[in-house]
C-alpha cells in the first residue's frame, strides 16, 4: 500500500499471484481506490508554461517536461503524483518506452500506478512525441 506525508493513503497498488509481474517497475497491474473524491487530469503534453514545447526529438526530455506538469495541476488540486491510480502514455513510437523509464521512475519507483502504453500516429503538434493523462484519488 502506498502511503503519503498527509497519513493512509486510499491507494491500494499491488500485483497479485496468478499474472505475470509488470513488465517494467514504475506500474501496478492493479490499484484499489477506497471511496471519496477523484482529480482526473487531461493528456498532457511537453509544453512548458509559456507554451514552448520542451525536448524537441527528445523524449525523455518531453516525458519530464510532461510529468512536470501533471505534478503542477495535481498540486493545484490538493494532492500529488503519489496520489496517481492510473495513467495513459501515449507515444509516437512503441520505441520510447524505454525512453521515458527514468522519468517515470523519478515519480513511481514502487507501488505505481495502474498504467497502459498505447503508440500512435501523431499528437497535438508534429514536434510532440509523448503525452499523458493520469487520474488522481486524494486523501478525503
Amino acid at each position: 500500500m502506498a502511503k503519503t506525508a498527509r497519513g493512509k493513503s486510499r491507494k491500494i497498488s499491488w500485483n497479485p499471484p496468478g499474472v505475470a509481474a509488470p513488465i517494467r517497475g514504475y506500474y501496478s497491474n492493479t490499484v484499489k481506490v477506497e471511496s471519496g473524491p477523484l482529480v482526473f487530469v487531461s493528456g498532457q503534453v511537453a509544453l512548458d508554461a509559456r507554451g514552448k514545447i520542451v525536448g524537441v526529438g527528445n523524449p525523455a526530455k518531453q516525458a519530464a517536461q510532461v510529468l512536470r506538469n501533471v505534478k503542477a495541476l495535481l498540486r493545484a488540486n490538493g494532492c500529488g503524483m503519489d496520489d496517481v491510480v492510473q495513467v495513459i502514455v501515449y507515444v509516437t513510437d512503441i520505441r520510447y518506452l524505454d525512453d521515458i523509464r527514468d522519468a517515470r521512475l523519478k515519480h513511481w519507483p514502487k507501488g505505481g500506478p495502474s498504467s497502459a502504453i498505447v503508440e500512435v500516429s501523431g499528437l497535438a503538434f508534429p514536434e510532440l512525441c509523448v503525452e499523458i493523462s493520469a487520474i488522481a484519488a486524494p486523501k478525503a
